[in-house]
């Protein structure tokens, strides 16, 4: 096994260092519309609709291996690639691709910590013009099922003790009061940590130190002996706090990538709301 290249959760000082490194495959999530500060030197860009499958009215659904494949073979990933991700808000698009690499068991991959943001306000070099990606020939298969769950797998782990759902939309998506599906409220026994109360709003949201960010998440009963299921409305703040968890350690993470844009729209499915 090749030896990591960076950490999972990678300072732009790191990151600087290896930029020339041929292994390294840097990804900018950023809004190509909205993206006014550049792109980090030898970052190729991804745009965030091409990462995933919409179902209306599910929106976040991880795609087909086919469309996976062609996907990452035009950006240029290979089998030794290390990816760094990052965006221009909150990382949590960059987040979605790193969870869809790990769902493919491409696990040579890490976070840059405050993206793009944080890399600009250190004043690091940049480019006007993203890469263009040298195309490979890479074969993408859902190899790593332990990264997903479904909801059948919810509705089946219900009841267990070790499962904890852990919902990460805002305080009004899970009461019920804010409501953007069929049914407002949120999946029987999740508990609630919106998932920007893991970064730090004032060191360009970058995340808790990892002591005060275990702190806060145990504090609410979201611990390593836990078998987690993240979800929000279309897995992509879930995502974030998928790469969160991972990267304190948590052994045992899921992402619901049907996320509430489907178990909302299902009126089978059982819904609790606070209203």
């Amino acid at each position: 096994m090749t030896e990591r290249l960076l950490p999972l959760l990678v300072e732009p000082a790191e990151l600087e260092q290896q930029l020339t490194n041929p292994r390294l495959l840097l990804v900018d999530m950023s809004s190509a519309q909205g993206n006014t500060i550049g792109h980090i030197p030898g970052a190729v860009q991804l745009d965030f609709p091409d990462l995933v499958l919409a179902k209306p009215p599910i929106m976040g659904l991880i795609p087909e291996e086919a469309d996976l494949t062609a996907l990452f073979s035009k950006l240029g990933l290979t089998p030794e690639s290390h990816v760094v991700a990052y965006d221009d808000e909150r990382n949590g698009r960059a987040s979605r691709f790193l969870w869809t690499l790990d769902a493919i068991g491409h696990f040579d991959y890490s976070l840059l910590n405050g993206g793009l943001r944080a890399w600009w306000a250190e004043q690091r070099p940049l480019e006007s013009v993203a890469r263009a990606p040298v195309a490979s020939t890479y074969q993408a298969e859902l190899r790593n099922p332990a990264a997903r769950a479904d909801r059948d797998y919810i509705l089946r782990h219900l009841d267990d003790d070790r499962t904890l759902v852990l919902d990460v939309r805002s305080p009004a998506e899970y009461s019920g009061e804010d409501v953007r599906a069929l049914r407002g409220g949120h999946i029987p026994g999740a508990v609630n940590f919106e998932w920007t109360q893991a970064m730090d709003a004032d060191n360009y949201m970058r995340l808790l130190p990892p002591a005060e960010l275990r702190a806060l998440l145990e504090a609410r009963g979201i611990t390593p002996d836990k078998a987690i299921i993240t979800h929000c409305q279309s897995h992509l703040r879930a995502a974030h706090t998928y790469i969160v968890l991972k990267s304190l350690g948590y052994p045992d993470v899921r992402g619901y990538d049907g996320a509430w844009s489907e178990w909302g729209n299902k009126p089978d499915l059982p819904v609790e709301a606070d209203l």
